[in-house]
C-alpha cells in the first residue's frame, strides 16, 4: 500500500518530538516518551535506535538501569531540517486538503448531496468539516471502527455504519492510514456513486466491481 503524505509527516513528527524531549531532558524515560508522544513505547525503543544508527544521538548509562541520550551535531542540523519540513508540509496538506474537499463537495452538492458521514479520525476530516461549512453541507458524523471517544471536532463518533442514525447521502474517506480499506468497505456498503475520496489519499476506485486500487 502506498504511503500517503500524511503517514510520512508522522514519522517526521515523531522523529522531530523525541530529538526536542531529549535535548530538553537527556534521561528522560522511554515510557515518559512514549506518553508525550502519544505513541507505543515499543516504537520509542525503534525511534530511538534509529536515531543511534543513524548518528544523531549517542547513548550513556545512567543511574538505575537508565540511559542518557545526547544530540550530536548531526542531530541538532536533523532537528532544524525536521522542523522546516514539518511545517512545510502542514501548510502544503492543508492546501491540498482543502482544494480536493472543497472541490468534491462542489460537484456533490450539484448532485442534490446535502448530508455526508466521514470515515476516519484524523487532520484531514478536520479540513472536511471546514469545507462542508463553506459549501452548506452537513457532516452527520463520523465513522471509526476503533475509537475510544464519542466525539470528535463536536461530531457523533460511530463504530460503524449501521449506528448512523441520522440520514445521510455520501460517504466521505478520511482515513489516511487505511484509506484503500475504507473505501472498499465503503464501496462495499452504499456503491461507488456514493463513496467521495480526496485525490491526495491516491486512491482510485475501479467503477467495476468497486474495488480500490
Amino acid at each position: 500500500m502506498r504511503r500517503t503524505g500524511e503517514e510520512s509527516a508522522e514519522s517526521s513528527r515523531i522523529m522531530l518530538g523525541l530529538l526536542d524531549a531529549v535535548e530538553q531532558d537527556r534521561a528522560q524515560s522511554q515510557r515518559l516518551l512514549a506518553s508525550e508522544l502519544g505513541i507505543a513505547l515499543g516504537l520509542v525503543n525503534a525511534y530511538l535506535k534509529r536515531c543511534v544508527k543513524k548518528g544523531l544521538l549517542k547513548v550513556r548509562g545512567a543511574p538505575a538501569r537508565r540511559y542518557a541520550y545526547y544530540l550530536t551535531p548531526q542531530g541538532f542540523a536533523e532537528k532544524s531540517r525536521l522542523t522546516v519540513e514539518y511545517l512545510s508540509y502542514s501548510f502544503g496538506f492543508f492546501r491540498q486538503a482543502k482544494t480536493d474537499c472543497s472541490e468534491l463537495f462542489r460537484v456533490a452538492k450539484a448532485r442534490g448531496v446535502s448530508r455526508i458521514v466521514m470515515v476516519g479520525m484524523s487532520d484531514l476530516a478536520e479540513i472536511a468539516t471546514l469545507c462542508a461549512i463553506e459549501q452548506a453541507i452537513t457532516i452527520v458524523g463520523l465513522v471509526q471502527s476503533d475509537a475510544q471517544q464519542s466525539q470528535f471536532i463536536g461530531l457523533p463518533v460511530f463504530s460503524d455504519f449501521n449506528a448512523v442514525s441520522a440520514p445521510f447521502d455520501c460517504v466521505l474517506i478520511t482515513d489516511v492510514n487505511n484509506a484503500r480499506e475504507a473505501c472498499e468497505a465503503a464501496v462495499a456498503h452504499f456503491g461507488v456513486e456514493r463513496v467521495l475520496v480526496p485525490g491526495l489519499l491516491r486512491v482510485r476506485i475501479r467503477q467495476q466491481g468497486g474495488t480500490a486500487e
